[in-house]
Parts: C-alpha cells; sequence; structure tokens
C-alpha cells in the first residue's frame, strides 16, 4: 500500500486548480461576454436560460438556474431561469417512453422559445442528450450556449457561444464551470441592473 504524501497532494492540487484558472481567463474573456450579452438581452425581452447537463453537470445546472430564480449576491427581483434536470416525472417518462438521448431536446422543444438561451453543460463534448438538446435549441431560435472541456468535443461547431475550459480533467473542468456560472450570475444581476456593482 501506496502511503498519500499528503502535503504534496494537498499544494499539488491548489496549484493545477490555479494553473487552470490562470488559463481559463486568458481563453474565455470574449466567449463570456457573449454568453452575458446573450443571457441579458434574453432576459430583458421576457426570455429565460434554461440549463441542462448530466451528474456533476446536472448539479451545476441546479445550482446556477436556483442562483437566478432566488438570488446571488443581493435581494432583487428574480431572473427567469429553468434547470432541466429537476421535473421528476418528465425526465423518468422521456426516459423511458423516447430514451435518455431525448431527455432535454424534449424539454426544450416544450419549454424553449426563440431567443431563450439553451446552456448545455458537458465536461467531455461527448454527452448525447446535451447535444441533441443544443440541437433542438438551434432548430428553435434559440441562442445555443455551452460550457465545456476536453477539446469541445462535439459540442464544437454546435455550441455558440462555447465557454471551452482548456483542462482536461474533469474535476478542474467542473471547477471552472462553476466559477463561470458565478460570474454569469453576478454579472446577470449588475447588466439587469438589478443590484448595484
Amino acid at each position: 500500500m501506496i502511503k498519500l504524501d499528503l502535503n504534496a497532494f494537498y499544494a499539488a492540487e491548489f496549484a493545477e486548480h490555479a494553473a487552470t484558472a490562470a488559463a481559463t481567463e486568458q481563453a474565455l474573456s470574449a466567449a463570456f461576454c457573449s454568453l452575458l450579452e446573450r443571457s441579458a438581452q434574453a432576459i430583458r425581452e421576457g426570455g429565460k436560460l434554461l440549463f441542462f447537463g448530466n451528474g456533476g453537470s446536472a448539479s451545476d445546472a441546479q445550482h446556477l438556474a436556483t442562483e437566478l430564480v432566488v438570488r446571488f449576491s443581493k435581494n432583487r427581483k428574480a431572473i427567469a431561469a429553468i434547470a432541466l434536470t429537476t421535473d421528476s416525472s418528465a425526465l423518468t417518462a422521456i426516459g423511458n417512453d423516447l430514451g435518455f438521448d431525448a431527455l432535454f431536446a424534449r424539454q426544450v422543444e416544450a419549454l424553449g422559445k426563440p431567443g431563450d438561451v439553451a446552456i448545455g453543460i458537458s465536461t467531455s463534448g461527448q454527452s448525447k442528450n446535451v447535444l441533441l438538446g443544443l440541437e433542438q435549441a438551434r432548430e428553435m431560435g434559440l441562442v445555443a450556449a455551452a460550457f465545456g472541456g476536453k477539446g469541445g468535443g462535439k459540442l464544437k461547431g454546435l455550441a455558440d457561444p462555447l465557454l471551452l475550459v482548456p483542462s482536461d480533467r474533469t474535476s478542474r473542468i467542473q471547477e471552472m464551470h462553476i466559477m463561470l456560472g458565478h460570474m454569469l450570475c453576478a454579472a446577470l444581476e449588475q447588466e439587469l441592473g438589478l443590484v448595484e456593482e
């Protein structure tokens, strides 16, 4: 049995996180600004944000939708956002009747409207249900945006804007996704004039 050098492990994890954060900061400014602009426009025009993903990305979808509906930094008016990962009846019916791949596309078809922003979250860019959800969004005239990593996979050419974390490690990608999501929440509150800077 190999004994973990806990001090080295601890330092290495923080170092890798910091390096990933620095690379993400350098790479994603334009994509983040684009997502903010499209999201603010959707809300101003009476639209909404639709978040979706699998596993940890499903948790991120729920987390970010909640931050917008309830509050992020201060009490303010609600911002319209839905996580397509929370309705257990819809999820099980779609999975059973139409297949797991249709999980998000079917809900986008039912709930989305032109001008809304669909935000798929996938660390690999290969999740078929996320890809099909974004394809459905594009067909209906929604903005098909995504948070990705690992080179983008099939999100490249499908999602725009695409916030592609420059890392191949799932945990680091997820850490950047929630950071970028928190930044989106904070920036939206300010951009929409709901809280002061």
